[in-house]
């Protein structure tokens, strides 16, 4: 089984990702380890203070992954770029506008990458492009919600695909 946790940043998704992996048994995969490790930057980008990562480069590199008999959830807001037919299901986190500005702010994200990723939050850009890529996706609103409330939601249909 192959799942896949993605959302703009400050959503939830590594809080949500490493507690399936406990409680499923599953392997976690740190996608930004995985960048740094196999050096998939292809440079900065000063304006929005990001590295710019080879997309294509990172999805053959997470297929590498993706092995027979193995049970893997990978945590990313990029995890959605791996193919459909090799993922069981796609969890995306979202949050409410105002939690997710607070939470960008304690991890002193600059103003303009706050603006952005509530951006992306508003167009629903990774839930977008999972669609877009044919992903069976189930999201999980985590504005209000403890890690236990999000957990017992996922419950039932992480048990649906494990079948």
């Amino acid at each position: 089984m192959i799942i896949i946790c993605t959302g703009t940043p400050g959503t939830g998704k590594t809080t949500i990702a490493k507690a399936i992996a406990k409680k499923c048994h599953m392997q976690y995969v740190e996608v930004n380890k995985i960048i740094k490790t196999n050096n998939l930057r292809e440079g900065y980008d000063k304006k929005r203070q990001t590295y710019i990562v080879d997309e294509k480069k990172l999805t053959k590199i997470l297929l590498q992954y993706v092995q027979k008999n193995k049970s893997y959830i990978i945590d990313s807001h990029l995890s959605h770029y791996l193919p459909a037919k090799k993922v069981t299901l796609c969890i995306v986190t979202k949050t409410d506008l105002k939690e997710l500005k607070k939470r960008l702010e304690k991890r002193k994200y600059p103003k303009a990458k706050i603006r952005e990723n509530i951006d992306a939050e508003i167009f629903d850009i990774c839930y977008q492009e999972a669609l877009e890529a044919g992903h069976t996706i189930q999201v999980i609103d985590t504005t209000k919600k403890s890690l236990k409330q999000c957990l017992t939601e996922l419950n039932h249909v992480l048990h649906q695909n494990k079948r």
